[in-house]
């Protein structure tokens, strides 16, 4: 396709609303599909097709592009008209990264859906991700905040299988989330009152949004299930902002660069994030947050002990090790 190096207005579609009781009929099984895009001709094609071949088909996409200058925007309203108006919608992002992107979008309380679910531009979606996600979404307790996220195929470039991604087997809680970001948000599919809880907490400056919402999701008492079966193909290739994290070598890169430093800076971003949201989080994980503030800056022995009645956990043997370091080296 050729390119389209500026941004067309009528692509740039304004949010718009209905009536409140247009909105709950519309709403009753939609999937809002919250699809990030930046410059990305290249496979946005094929992950548009992998979302249309669903066999959950009551979705529609808003799709918030951050400024492409590829032929980005000109395949979207291509899919727009095939679709149509009321099936993809087309904004503009915010200009400041995927984070702040998809939180833009899952932040949007004019998007009404009773699911919603992020969407990278590069991906293939397994024909049963959004059915898989539902079955067990709609089985939670009506009200309560749910997220379900899961483990990926790793694929090239070009599409060929190169394993999957690890498997975790320790339960999902807030306790992890604070040192670890559990499952791509490619993978996530979560209800209303999740969404509203991310509404509620606004569109916070942070590392990653899937990181942030596993973090929001657990201490707020929601629910959050692990699919150890993999629902998306995730593309690795070199245009890839976060990796998968998939093998040996990439775990040690990690931990080295928690020691090294990152991670202490990674936390202070998710606290600093976290501290006007206080009143979001149950007042057991409060204790917890509070315990692992306090030890992140309190003197060996005591950071220790304190650290430890946190309670904070890795999903992985290695993961531990590297976070028992950082403890005693000061880099949490």
């Amino acid at each position: 396709m050729r390119e389209a190096r500026t941004v067309p207005d009528e692509l740039l579609q304004a949010r718009h609303s209905r009536s409140s009781d247009e909105e709950e009929v519309a709403a009753k099984s939609t999937v809002a599909i919250l699809l990030s895009t930046f410059n990305g001709e290249k496979y946005l094609a094929e992950q548009l097709d992998s979302i249309a071949a669903q066999t959950h088909q009551d979705w529609v996409i808003v799709a918030s592009d951050d400024g492409s200058q590829d032929s980005t925007l000109s395949i979207l309203e291509h899919y727009r008209r095939r679709f149509g108006d009321d099936r993809l919608r087309i904004v503009k992002g915010p200009g400041r990264g995927f984070a702040a992107n998809f939180l833009s979008m899952a932040t949007d309380t004019s998007i009404h859906a009773s699911f919603f679910a992020f969407c990278d531009q590069d991906d293939l979606w397994h024909p049963d991700k959004l059915e898989r996600a539902l079955t067990w979404l709609e089985q939670q307790p009506l009200g309560s905040a749910a997220l379900y996220c899961s483990r990926t195929r790793l694929v090239d470039a070009t599409g060929h299988p190169q394993g999957l991604s690890p498997l975790f087997d320790k339960p999902p809680s807030f306790r992890n989330a604070l040192v670890q970001s559990l499952a791509g948000g490619n993978t996530m599919v979560f209800n209303r009152p999740a969404r509203d809880l991310l509404a509620q907490a606004g569109n916070v400056q942070v590392i990653s949004h899937d990181w942030w919402f596993y973090i929001l999701a657990t201490g707020h008492g929601g629910h959050v299930h692990y699919d150890p079966k993999p629902t998306i193909d995730y593309r690795q290739h070199g245009s890839n902002l976060i990796g998968a994290n998939s093998g040996i070598s990439d775990r040690i890169f990690r931990i080295r660069r928690m020691l090294l430093g990152d991670f202490n800076q990674w936390n202070d971003v998710n606290l600093n994030a976290l501290a006007p949201q206080v009143g979001l989080l149950t007042q057991a994980n409060r204790v917890v947050l509070d315990r692992f503030s306090k030890a992140r800056t309190a003197r060996l022995p005591l950071r220790v002990q304190t650290m430890l009645r946190a309670g904070v956990y890795r999903q992985t043997l290695l993961g531990n090790l590297g976070l028992v370091a950082a403890t005693l080296l000061r880099k949490i």
